[in-house]
């Protein structure tokens, strides 16, 4: 039988890979989240005008969450070819369209001059940037998982996962500063195309970067066996990879979305629609709550290595829902501190909430790659994580903005998030522990493996 095993990597490759995961990782949620704090600071003015603000902020919100309808189709396609092909080609493919996406966002026409074309055609490039983003995370993180060993993978693969507060870092402090020093006129009418261009100059270093490291190990060794098998069996048939995900490991599936909940609902209400809640209720300028989310990413974007390192110790789950329950009780207190006005709160509200985000978000990469097997594994990580987007994330501002417009309050708000806890408490309280997993023996249990199967381990090596 043929073998791919490959020495594991140097200390100094290992950093290498874990660089180009984190750097096209935070481009694309650069580009991502640009977008939506644009959404809610300019488009509802630029591309649908007339209607009273928080109606126009819910019409951008809602091509805000189109992004993240798109995101499970980006998981289907990416993942099966990622299964199929190898895990760097994609991440490439992605990247490119990612960027392409954005940059054509910094040049499109508003309402005032091409009229209802202008939203339709900002509809379609931010369905672009969900499918490519629905391909990037899977990539990413399993690109890092499978070159890493069992003991520190829980910190090396949670390096991917600090691209989000780096992207939002990177995206909130330009857009602070175009803020900062130009008028809201000169803003709103030439200085937010500027983060959307400059996308353009990030994706060539981001290029540059993912293009020089290698194939995971493990990947390349299961397709070794794999390419063995169907040589010694060409009868043999191998089935798709998400035909094997939904029949092998549709409960792990299942687990990643309830497990998504809380971490993907809480995220985007402590990010993006805060930006709104701040300026209607609180009455902070757009300024001030975007400082407050520039000063809490910086703090997120350190603790989430650490919180990653706790899970190699204790492992997976205690993490995971140490952050969930976190939140659930920090919602009231999160807003009560934004409704002082008081930039010092804001600064305490965002902050505590996106640490105790980073503890679901930071063993999530590892929790969710060490449950599905090698030649399924992009397809598996990517459908559980990007599927509840669908019903988490993308809704998240749209519902929060529909609850405050309805209530004018921050309560059912925060027990809209306290239901997300409640889900993924309830999913992570009934998976099994996985640190200790060896990526290259992740199999179906035996009782989930058909009877007759002479091909089984071509398709879950």
């Amino acid at each position: 039988m043929a073998s791919a095993v490959a020495a594991p990597p140097t200390p100094n490759n290992l950093k290498r890979i874990v660089a180009a995961s984190l750097i096209g990782t935070t481009i694309e949620w650069y580009d991502f989240f640009l977008y939506g704090s644009a959404a809610a600071l300019v488009f509802n003015k630029l591309f649908f005008p007339g209607s009273d603000p928080l109606v126009g902020t819910l019409l951008s919100f809602l091509t805000y969450a189109v992004g993240f309808a798109a995101r499970p189709l980006g998981a289907l396609v990416f993942g099966h070819f990622g299964d199929r092909l190898g895990r760097k080609k994609l991440l490439v493919l992605s990247l490119l369209l990612m960027g392409g996406a954005t940059f054509a966002i910094g040049l499109l026409p508003t309402h005032a001059t091409i009229g209802a074309a202008a939203p339709v055609l900002l509809t379609v490039l931010r369905l672009v940037q969900g499918f490519a983003l629905g391909g990037e995370w899977g990539g990413a993180v399993l690109l890092v998982s499978e070159h890493g060993d069992a003991k520190r993978r829980g910190f090396w693969a949670s390096w991917p996962q600090t691209g989000a507060p780096a992207g939002q870092l990177l995206a909130t402090g330009v857009l602070s500063l175009l803020t900062a020093t130009l008028s809201d006129a000169a803003f709103v009418s030439w200085g937010w195309r500027i983060p959307f261009l400059l996308s353009g100059v990030l994706v060539i270093v981001g290029l540059w970067i993912r293009l020089s490291v290698d194939e995971s190990p493990v990947f390349k060794q299961a397709l070794a066996q794999a390419q063995a098998r169907r040589a010694e069996q060409p009868a043999d048939v191998e089935k798709l990879p998400l035909v094997s995900v939904l029949r092998h490991h549709w409960r792990d599936v299942l687990v990643a979305m309830g497990a998504r909940m809380a971490e993907n609902i809480s995220y985007y209400v402590i990010t993006a629609f805060i930006l709104v809640y701040a300026t209607t209720s609180a009455g902070v300028s757009k300024q001030t709550a975007l400082n407050a989310v520039l000063i809490a990413s910086a703090v997120h974007f350190a603790v989430i290595p650490a919180w990653g390192a706790l899970s190699d110790r204790v492992g997976r789950r205690p993490v995971y829902l140490l952050g969930a329950a976190g939140i659930g009780l920090w919602m009231f207190p999160f807003f009560s501190l934004i409704d002082t006005g008081g930039f010092g709160n804001m600064v305490l509200a965002v902050t505590v909430g996106l640490v105790l985000h980073g503890a679901m978000y930071a063993p999530q990469a590892a929790f969710f790659s060490e449950m599905f097997a090698t030649r399924m594994r992009y397809s598996g990580a990517s459908i559980g994580a990007q599927f509840a987007s669908v019903a988490a994330g993308a809704p998240a501002p749209l519902i929060a903005t529909a609850l405050l417009s309805d209530y004018g309050s921050s309560t059912p708000i925060s027990l809209y998030v306290i239901g997300a806890v409640v889900v993924t408490l309830i999913a992570v309280g009934v998976a099994k522990e996985t640190r200790h997993r060896d990526l290259s023996d992740v199999e179906p249990s035996a009782a989930e493996l058909p009877t007759t199967a002479p091909a089984v381990d071509a398709r879950t090596a």
